[in-house]
């Protein structure tokens, strides 16, 4: 994960499209200097908005410049045996017989459904492997309970099979296989239409317009996070499960504006999304919050300090960073946007202390995912190569195999 830099790879896509670095910067309206930078390593990270204009000059995903994600590298190796299961729960082999009962009884909705909040909670644990390894159980019991029962029991047993394939489409994402991940979305899309949630599918649009924002399909993936809030917002704000999902969407949207540069009206969006999360607390709580999007006020503000840092807006970012006081609900993913995007800002005012603090505690809080993380260490590199060093930095640099 941390062996290849990110000029590394940029250079190397460049040589594969055949483009000099004068050429790279007209066809992706960077300015060739931050391409030379990047490439010689006097920049270990750039603004997202301009890795965007990268991978789309090279013609490439996202995930290709970044050398994302973290758990199973594209490096056309066979996968290994636990993916090649998780594809197959996802895409059932053609002509396969439909699923019937092999015990004394099915899996009951509500194991069915506690199955489900476990597998999510693996996933915003940064628990990789060990999703990979329960997942096609999961989406097995659900393909079952989708399958058989009387009309009512299917429309439930559809809806948990949604939500299974959808966490298929997240771990894929995470996984850089984002192939995999529409594949398994469309399918969560299809079994969301035949199930009795309503907010189901708009549930599953926003997981897509993830997906498409890592493919550098930003305008597709604003327009599907828009369409479907419309839909969720003519009938069913009303109640904490419906504010949570338009505000998903509304903040999915507004990263898509942020990421075409478009910042003031991201900065718009988000703040609608802010005020939305206020209603929260006059509204009865889902009755399962892990099988409904993540939306709060402290996930309104952490991606509002993300899109901060990214539009390189450090002291605003740290500004809105300040006192935060996250929810006990906020998974540990978010958590660690939150430290690493404050640990970049830090650095970007140059306060390297401050830097070094939000690493630390994102250390001690998550330590799975900081591995997982590209940002973790280009913030790094950028710390260990200035100097003096700051006490601490060399355990972090160590933790993630950057010191020489």
């Amino acid at each position: 994960m941390a062996s290849e830099h990110l000029g590394d790879r940029l250079g190397r896509l460049r040589r594969l499209a055949d483009l000099t670095q004068e050429g790279l910067a007209d066809r992706s309206g960077v300015s060739v200097d931050v391409v030379r930078k990047l490439e010689q390593k006097r920049k270990h990270s750039a603004r997202l908005p301009t890795l965007h204009a990268l991978s789309k000059g090279l013609g490439v995903e996202l995930t290709s410049l970044l050398g994302d994600p973290p758990g199973v590298p594209s490096n056309g190796e066979a996968d290994p045996p636990a993916l090649v299961a998780v594809r197959r729960a996802i895409m059932p082999p053609l002509f396969a017989p439909p699923p019937e009962p092999t015990g004394a009884e099915r899996l009951s909705l509500p194991l069915l459904r506690a199955e489900l909040s476990e597998g999510w909670t693996l996933y915003h644990d940064a628990e990789f492997g060990r999703l990979m390894e329960v997942l096609p159980g999961i989406i097995a019991d659900a393909r079952l309970a989708a399958a058989v029962g009387s009309p009512e029991q299917r429309a439930a047993g559809q809806g948990a099979l949604g939500k299974a394939l959808q966490l298929g489409g997240h771990l894929a994402i995470r996984l850089g296989k984002s192939d995999l991940a529409l594949s398994a979305l469309e399918r969560a899309i299809d079994a969301a239409g035949q199930s009795a949630d309503p907010l189901l599918p708009a549930m599953v649009s926003n997981s897509v317009a993830w997906a498409y924002q890592r493919q550098n399909r930003l305008d597709d993936a604003q327009h599907l996070a828009v369409y479907a809030a419309d839909g969720v917002e003519k009938e069913h704000v009303h109640t904490a499960e419906g504010v949570r999902v338009w505000g998903g969407l509304l903040m999915s949207a507004a990263t898509s504006y942020a990421r075409n540069d478009d910042y003031a009206t991201a900065d718009t969006m988000m703040k609608t999304a802010e005020r939305a999360a206020d209603r929260l607390a006059a509204l009865p709580p889902p009755a399962d919050s892990k099988l409904v999007s993540v939306f709060s006020r402290s996930s309104v503000r952490i991606e509002r300090v993300r899109l901060a840092v990214q539009h390189e807006r450090p002291e605003e970012a740290l500004a809105l960073a300040k006192g935060m006081r996250l929810s006990k609900d906020t998974p540990p993913s978010w958590r660690t946007w939150l430290l690493l995007d404050v640990a970049r800002a830090h650095t970007d005012v140059g306060d390297a202390e401050g830097a070094v603090r939000a690493l630390e505690s994102l250390r001690r809080v998550a330590p799975a995912w900081m591995r997982h993380h590209t940002l973790a260490v280009a913030i790094v590199n950028d710390l260990w190569e200035s100097s003096p060093r700051t006490p601490g930095l060399r355990r972090l640099a160590e933790f993630l195999g950057v010191a020489n």
